[in-house]
């Protein structure tokens, strides 16, 4: 199932607040990019922030080939 390509998010961030994020995500086996997301998913769910679902792109076997010129 293919899905929405990611975006790009450039911030400055103080050096011990980054160094804490490269810690957790880490421990967490994880990205700094998915860290990111999962903190920001998880304040959301406790605040009452809504995150809309990823939109689904159509399957590749969906979508008609164009006719190849010759």
């Amino acid at each position: 199932m293919a899905t929405e390509k990611t975006t790009t998010l450039t911030f400055r961030i103080e050096p011990n607040i980054k160094d804490a994020l490269c810690t957790a995500a880490d421990r967490d086996h994880r990205s700094i990019a998915n860290m990111v997301a999962v903190m920001i998913r998880e304040h959301c769910a406790r605040v009452g922030i809504p995150i809309q679902d990823k939109q689904v792109l159509p399957e590749p076997d969906t979508v008609k080939p164009k006719p190849r010129k010759r």
